[in-house]
């Protein structure tokens, strides 16, 4: 068995969520077709996820066709750029560093988001290797975002323990040769802590 020297962290449900969750956040601007809304505008992001497309202008024609006269800049901030941090995720992060594992962020983002996510959190300076899908012109759960995620990390994908929080990108890393964890941040961190530990994964 190859030692995991390297763990990637999926962003979004397992190193950040938005408090209380899409639906509460986008509620008071959407109103009865929030639910409708939020998933058009989710299957309408996807293409964008490996280029540098806007999301903007997708997110305004989604609300113009349900006759929302939402600003998609407001409906955008509101939403996906709401971003709450996890303190005991990035702790684990810093834990594990202290440990000697290198540790990697590797997430899907549309160009918006991901500058977004640069300039205001920690990211950069937390991890050794940053993945954003839209900068590698592959997104996740394809087989090819990890392919390239270890070579960007110049080690062996069996050598790389990916934690995320969607079970498609799980196997997808798997299928590759890479060992993973299914991990949602609502399973709390001790939880988090077994499944590390069953790949031979301890913080410092």
């Amino acid at each position: 068995m190859t030692t995991i020297r390297h763990v990637l962290f999926d962003a979004d449900g397992v190193l950040q969520g938005i408090p209380g969750g899409y639906f509460h956040a986008a509620a008071p601007l959407l109103g009865e077709h929030t639910l409708e809304i939020l998933a058009l505008a989710s299957e309408r992001e996807h293409p964008l996820l490996a280029g540098d497309d806007d999301f903007l202008p997708v997110l305004a024609g989604v609300l113009r066709e349900y006759g929302v006269e939402v600003p998609a800049a407001d409906l955008y901030t509101a939403v996906w750029q709401n971003i709450e941090p996890a303190t005991a995720s990035l702790d684990l992060v810093r834990q594990l560093r202290e440990a000697g594992y290198g540790v990697h962020l590797g997430t899907n983002q549309v160009r918006r988001r991901a500058d977004y996510m640069r300039a205001t959190l920690p990211y950069d300076e937390l991890f050794d290797v940053k993945l954003y899908s839209c900068e590698l012109g592959v997104a996740k759960p394809d087989a090819a975002f990890f392919q390239k995620a270890a070579t960007r990390i110049g080690a062996e994908p069996a050598a790389i323990l990916f934690i995320d929080d969607h079970l498609p990108n799980v196997e997808g890393a798997r299928s590759t040769g890479m060992p993973a964890v299914h991990w949602r941040l609502v399973e709390g961190h001790d939880v988090l802590l077994g499944r590390l530990a069953e790949h031979g994964v301890a913080p410092a």
